[in-house]
């Protein structure tokens, strides 16, 4: 049987920590920054952990 692959989508998007969470970044930084405030688009430039309920999907995503 073949090796599984992993998911390229999810390779790019999210990494593990130390401690084996997932780090991800926000969404709604890309386009139409213009009417988002200053504050708003600051606060989504740092990354964060994936939700609990989301973890065991987005590691299944990332097993090789």
């Amino acid at each position: 049987m073949p090796k599984m692959k992993t998911k390229s989508g999810a390779k790019k998007r999210f990494s593990l920590t130390g401690t084996g969470k997932i780090k991800r970044k926000h969404a709604y930084k890309s386009h139409i920054l213009t009417k988002k405030t200053t504050k708003r688009k600051r606060n989504l430039t740092y990354s964060t952990l994936v939700n609990k309920a989301d973890e065991a999907n987005v590691k299944e995503m990332l097993q090789g």
